[in-house]
């Protein structure tokens, strides 16, 4: 029998499918969260990592827009497309914190560039039963507050604040949308992306402590900024336990792409928990958020050593 002939690098990296933008995502939250640690040598690791896959990520997408337009339009009306402007957003936090706020900007400008055709597209094919993917519409849309709110602060720009608080207002009535059309089967049977039900609100939580910094916000708008944080971060822990109870009753360690989806709330959660320490004055937050970032950690490890263990090359026989 003829072996089969090894798929070019090339086809395979321009192959990679819109979910793979969580892994993106998810070494970008860890490199926010372990920068609020002090851990600096590791998140500037794992924000080499999160760009190098972002470039990658973005060269397939341009890849196919150019030879592969029918692929591409199909696509781009899954919930998964809503990655490309999630972790452009996650990126430029991190680029922002390194203090590189033109950069910073640009990714913001290509984000809101992406987002609303994106989002339509997305929208005007939801379906009544939906896996954890679905919440990818209020991901993305508290990723462009996040990424506003901490320029706005940066470059002390009140419009940009401004900008953050309509668009964390608006990530929370989408997040009410998609679970009307979320399957609750999946906190069971998910392959991953379930994960994105929590991990959707701890960046609702994580936007609004950082509008919570803004001098902009004062008086009333204020402290319901400050209850929508504690509000939200409570919600996102619940799902947290419940998840983490449904995993533990069905353990599934195997490689699943989706698996990343499950990195990024974990990563995300922790990182709300430490933003949201000191602008609420709830101090057991930051303790609470540490210990989950290495949760996060563990779980990014045990996902990479999985993606790596189906690299493997087959042993042939004779």
């Amino acid at each position: 029998m003829t072996p089969a002939t090894p798929r070019p690098a090339r086809c395979r990296w321009t192959g990679l499918p819109p979910a793979a933008g969580a892994a993106v995502m998810a070494a970008g939250i860890l490199s926010v969260g372990l920068h609020l640690t002090g851990r600096e040598v590791l998140s500037l690791t794992a924000l080499v990592i999160s760009a190098l896959l972002w470039l990658l990520l973005a060269g397939a997408l341009a890849a196919r827009l150019v030879g592969d337009r029918g692929r591409f339009r199909a696509e781009a009306d899954t919930p998964a497309a809503l990655t490309a402007v999630a972790a452009t957003t996650v990126l430029g936090v991190r680029i922002s914190l390194l203090g590189s706020q033109t950069a910073a900007a640009v990714l913001l400008a290509l984000a809101a560039a992406l987002w609303p055709g994106l989002l339509l597209n997305v929208v005007r094919r939801w379906k009544r039963r939906m896996p954890g993917a679905v919440f990818l519409v209020c991901v993305a849309t508290q990723g462009l507050a996040v990424l506003a709110a901490v320029l706005a602060a940066a470059l002390h720009q009140d419009w940009l604040a401004r900008a953050a608080l309509a668009a964390f207002c608006l990530g929370l009535v989408l997040y009410a949308a998609a679970l009307a059309r979320f399957d609750v089967r999946e906190v069971v049977r998910g392959a991953g992306d379930q994960w994105v039900a929590g991990g959707a609100l701890a960046i609702c939580a994580l936007a609004a402590s950082k509008l919570i910094a803004s001098p902009v916000w004062t008086g009333a708008v204020h402290t319901a900024l400050r209850t929508a944080t504690l509000v939200t971060l409570a919600l996102s822990l619940a799902w947290y336990v419940l998840l983490l109870a449904a995993e533990l009753r069905l353990w599934r360690p195997h490689y699943d792409i989706r698996r990343w989806a499950t990195v990024f709330p974990l990563g995300m959660t922790a990182t709300a928990c430490l933003s949201a320490a000191g602008p609420t004055g709830v101090a057991w937050l930051g303790r609470l958020g540490e210990v989950l970032l290495w949760i996060a950690v563990a779980a990014w490890l045990l996902t990479c050593t999985a993606f790596l263990g189906t690299r493997r090359p087959a042993h042939r026989h004779g």
